[in-house]
């Protein structure tokens, strides 16, 4: 079952782009973190919609590299080095939240700087958290079994979110 569909993801990217400059205003820079490949996809098209809207902030665009499955097996990987989150606003961004285990893990290398906030940008919220983590954008919020699947496409000119 399709929950969004591409006209429908644009539309959230854009509306969730202007909560977070709504948000930081006057700041002059945001470090927008994508995690692994489908977070990072999605910062992609917050970051572009966020320049586009407002050219005089400086967005940058950094990746988080963790197993989500095995968060401990693995070093969590910022692509930057962390000392360059120092007293900046971080926003960090994945396609879907679910349990709230992997963006726990993910704030890791976030807290070897000490950012001046953290907020958490996500397409889809699910109500299952069992970490304490706190989403502040989301295009849609659902309360789904725990036995669903939400799967987040972001293609240029075909994205869409499905429920299995």
């Amino acid at each position: 079952m399709v929950i969004l569909n591409n006209k429908q993801i644009n539309q959230k990217i854009r509306r969730i782009s202007t909560q977070i400059l709504e948000e930081n205003f006057g700041e002059k820079e945001l470090f927008l973190v994508g995690l692994n490949n489908k977070g990072f996809s999605f910062g992609k098209k917050l970051l572009d919609e966020i320049a586009k809207n407002s050219p005089k902030i400086k967005v940058h665009l950094l990746r988080i590299s963790l197993n989500p499955a095995a968060p401990n097996n693995e070093k969590i990987r910022l692509s930057e080095p962390e000392g360059v989150l120092n007293n900046q606003v971080v926003i960090l961004v994945d396609d879907v939240a679910n349990t709230g285990r992997t963006i726990f893990y993910a704030f890791k290398p976030i807290l070897q700087s000490i950012p001046k906030k953290i907020e958490v940008a996500v397409l889809v919220d699910r109500k299952h958290k069992v970490f304490p983590i706190q989403v502040n954008y989301y295009g849609v919020s659902l309360a789904t079994t725990l036995k669903d699947n939400i799967e987040v496409i972001l293609e240029e000119d075909k994205s869409f979110a499905y429920l299995e």
